[in-house]
């Protein structure tokens, strides 16, 4: 059964020779650069060849939400034919410097009608993103702050494996925009795991020493 995931990589990796056999516009974002912003329109298609890009939604109020995160080998956003007032506040800026293959919408949908595995793909990306969604709706809405955390750290940590162990590279102001929480109470939530043992923590740098005591605070749901 698959859980949850914030991190895109890979969806779409074995169409990369397929994409690069298209005419497209190849791009390149620095470091904060905008794959667009918000107010602008939910086009074109990008495939990543590299880096890693974040989405995120803002609220009128000047709140900002992050959704997920677009690494190699994935498209975002992806084909769609509907026109969302909402996508207007949406915005996807490079964590790191991004390379990527840029498609306009009905060159993307012609390569769907061309391809009956990349539209199943697509169905399939779209099925992740939607149990992502309904993940945090009608499951992470209802925890605390703390398992809301440890299931976050657990999901991000499941896809960021190094040789000296899951390390989460976001700062706590990135944590908490992802949880929507209150930066106070998610400092000493941390403090809480840190004193634990479960993690360590340097700047924007979360490095997880115990996985299953991690695993042991998380929501069933998560595991």
């Amino acid at each position: 059964m698959q859980t949850p995931r914030y991190i895109f990589a890979d969806d779409f990796s074995a169409f990369e020779t397929y994409f690069k056999s298209v005419p497209g516009r190849r791009r390149s974002f620095k470091k904060g650069d905008s794959l667009w912003a918000a107010g602008q329109p939910f086009s074109p298609v990008y495939y990543i060849l590299s880096g890693l890009a974040l989405t995120c939604i803002h609220h009128e109020e000047g709140h900002r939400k992050i959704l997920s995160f677009h690494g190699k080998g994935t498209v975002f956003p992806v084909y769609h034919g509907n026109r969302f007032k909402i996508e207007r506040s949406i915005a996807t800026q490079a964590l790191e410097d991004v390379e990527a293959l840029e498609f306009s919408p009905p060159q993307f949908r012609r390569m769907m009608e061309e391809s009956f595995p990349l539209t199943e793909t697509v169905i399939d990306w779209y099925a992740s993103y939607v149990n992502l969604l309904l993940y945090e709706t009608a499951h992470q809405e209802y925890n605390s702050a703390f398992i809301k955390l440890c299931n976050l750290l657990y999901l991000l940590a499941e896809r960021e494996e190094t040789e000296a162990g899951p390390v989460i590279y976001l700062s706590q102001e990135e944590l908490a925009d992802i949880l929507a929480a209150n930066r106070v109470n998610l400092s000493r939530n941390i403090s809480r795991l840190r004193q634990e043992g479960v993690i360590a923590t340097s700047r924007k740098q979360i490095r997880i020493l115990r996985p299953d005591l991690l695993a042991a605070h998380c929501s069933s749901e998560t595991l």
